[in-house]
């Protein structure tokens, strides 16, 4: 199997050389590198997120960082092989779902999961980043809000003080989860695999139409809600 991930570091010169776990366009062409290549050697692929979100610097900008996330999250929908993903400390903005258009999304309890941090979106929404608790209500990050969303598919349950203080105990719990999620989705047809995979986040969240009737399909591709 292929494995890609973020590296975050634990002490600060070792995050201060991996830029806090926020990969710049290169780290995400180098992922579609190794898709392709899982692609071909027909190899499931593992992701494990954890970063705040994609490098902001000037320099990635300049080299194309809004397209590489695109185009990694459209390599990884058009997949044939089984794809699990699995947040396992932050995951935030396009930085997180460049890793995790996949089959089966699993999250670590005290992990988090947002298309925007709470700080960036409070000073978008309110100028103001002193409103982040406001924001982190309406964004529902957590591993159980999401859960009930349904964004993702499975908690897992971390050791007593969060999986930081037993990491061993934790990759236990998380490989454990890979494999049953693997185990689900070896059966099932490539083409099969990767059309639900699609329809998956096609079909995240809801909206209403005000000009359509209820139950009518929306030309963003779902149905109005009544």
């Amino acid at each position: 199997m292929l494995v890609v991930g973020h590296q975050k570091g634990r002490t600060l010169d070792e995050q201060e050389h991996h830029s806090w776990g926020m990969a710049k366009p290169e780290g995400y062409r180098k992922a579609q590198r190794l898709f392709a290549l899982a692609e071909r050697h027909f190899l499931p692929v593992l992701t494990f997120v954890d970063t705040p979100g994609a490098y902001p610097g000037v320099a990635a900008e300049e080299g194309g960082q809004a397209r590489a996330i695109a185009e990694s999250m459209l390599k990884m929908a058009r997949l044939s092989v089984p794809v699990v993903a699995t947040v396992i400390g932050e995951g935030g903005s396009g930085g997180a779902l460049a890793l995790a258009v996949a089959d089966k999304v699993l999250m670590q309890e005290n992990a988090t999961y947002s298309v925007i941090t709470p700080e960036g979106c409070a000073a978008i929404l309110w100028r103001d980043a002193a409103f982040a608790p406001q924001a982190a209500e309406s964004l529902k990050p957590t591993a159980s809000q999401l859960r009930e969303l349904g964004v993702i598919d499975k908690v897992l349950e971390e050791p007593r003080g969060g999986a930081h203080h037993h990491p061993e105990v934790a990759a236990v719990t998380v490989g454990a989860a890979i494999s049953e999620a693997l185990a689900e989705l070896a059966p099932i047809p490539p083409d099969q695999r990767r059309r639900a995979r699609r329809r998956r986040f096609q079909s995240l969240g809801d909206w209403a139409d005000p000009e359509a009737p209820p139950g009518s399909l929306s030309l963003f591709g779902g149905y109005v809600a009544p």
